[in-house]
């Protein structure tokens, strides 16, 4: 298979001969009128009851005990890395294939990443793998686990959904619990991803979500922390607003803390985009159906599908494709040219010059990976939805 032959397969399913953008927001429904609602009241900033009811309708969605919105991802993971009790000169342990901020938020957080490999079924961390890394490197003193190479403590585990596909959770939370490493789940790509009927964002002692324009709900930019420790989301909501102290009008603050509040403009936004999810969460599984039909003869070629312990949100759709030399970056070319929007899989944040020096296991899977995922159009919008066959329906 070439890419020519990729290209007309999408187009099978794009039926659009425009361009066609990799992710667009889906803003439909009640939007504007809650929109309105803050613009008319004059409840813009920070506080407002959107805020508030945004935070209630997150936990409800993901089961979650208590949810803290902040003004994007990366905030939100950096917060949780601080509530885990990751401080300056811990190791992190996270994998290579994730986007940037993943690590970018050990790094605001003054720790070091330290990556970790990726299994082929999930494209997220490898538990098992990473339990006979740990049995190679670490060592418990003082109730505390080490980097026997680095002597540095091996703090948390950051384990990111990737493409909204959860990782394989219950031997990872077992080898964190026998390792005494805290997990923490980076959850920015899925929201509406369950592992084993249980939402992700739910088995670390915290979480962070996105909202970016990206994501399968937006609120402009935003993210959220989730928890089910009230301390923890007490201390979240106190150190995310300034670590203010209530009070009609004295401004006492008795901690460093971060103005990463959301604008309840922007609460506003997500509270009518959760409204849709149900609906985004079908045409999404609707078209991963289509490109899987699309490519369904085609054995050099698979479009990835969620393991079978998941039920993904399938936020992006990704080709695996067979290491031929050159292949990828030629269907990159080709169908970018024809005004279909593909990219890489991330490069790898072992290989950013940023990042060289941290350590690292053995990547074999993710460096393959790399050479081989491509993410192709995935907008909720692009989905053929026919009445007859609304319901949700799983990705076999």
């Amino acid at each position: 298979m070439n890419a020519d032959d990729i290209l007309h397969r999408l187009r099978t399913v794009l039926h659009d001969a425009g361009r066609v953008a990799l992710h667009e927001p889906h803003l439909e429904g009640r939007a504007l009128e809650y929109v309105q609602e803050c613009i008319e009241t004059g409840w813009v900033s920070s506080v407002g009851k959107f805020v508030d009811r945004f935070e209630d309708d997150l936990a409800a969605c993901t089961g979650a005990r208590r949810a803290v919105v902040v003004v994007n991802g990366t905030a939100a993971l950096q917060m949780c890395l601080l509530l885990a009790g990751v401080t300056e000169g811990d190791e992190v342990l996270c994998p290579a294939l994730t986007f940037v901020a993943t690590a970018n938020a050990i790094a605001h957080a003054r720790a070091v990443p330290h990556f970790v490999d990726c299994e082929e079924r999930t494209l997220g961390l490898d538990p098992h793998k990473l339990a006979d890394y740990l049995n190679e490197i670490a060592e418990t003193r003082y109730g505390t686990t080490f980097n026997r190479r680095t002597g540095r403590p091996l703090r948390a585990v950051v384990a990111m959904h990737t493409f909204g596909h959860p990782v394989d959770l219950d031997p990872l939370v077992e080898v964190c619990e026998r390792f005494r490493i805290t997990l923490v789940e980076d959850a920015a790509e899925s929201l509406g991803s369950r592992y084993k009927g249980r939402h992700t964002g739910t088995f670390g002692r915290v979480a962070a979500v996105s909202f970016n324009g990206n994501k399968i709900i937006t609120t402009g930019g935003g993210g959220a922390i989730l928890t089910n420790d009230d301390a923890l989301a007490d201390r979240a909501k106190h150190l995310t607003t300034t670590a203010k102290l209530p009070h009609r009008w004295e401004f006492v603050h008795d901690e460093i803390g971060y103005n990463f509040r959301m604008p309840n403009l922007n609460a506003a936004l997500g509270c009518a985009q959760l409204e849709l999810l149900p609906m985004l969460l079908e045409r999404k599984r609707a078209l991963a159906q289509q490109y899987q039909q699309a490519f369904a003869d085609c054995p050099d070629v698979r479009v990835f599908r969620e393991p079978e312990f998941a039920t993904s949100n399938y936020w992006l759709n990704a080709l695996v494709l067979p290491e031929t030399a050159g292949l990828r970056d030629e269907v990159l070319e080709r169908t970018n040219d024809a005004g279909v929007m593909t990219r890489p899989v991330w490069r790898l944040l072992s290989r950013l010059p940023i990042y060289s020096h941290c350590p690292a296991m053995d990547l074999s899977v993710s460096e393959r990976l790399e050479r081989q995922i491509v993410n192709i159009p995935s907008s909720a919008k692009l989905a053929a939805i026919q009445p007859a066959k609304t319901s949700a329906r799983r990705v076999a």
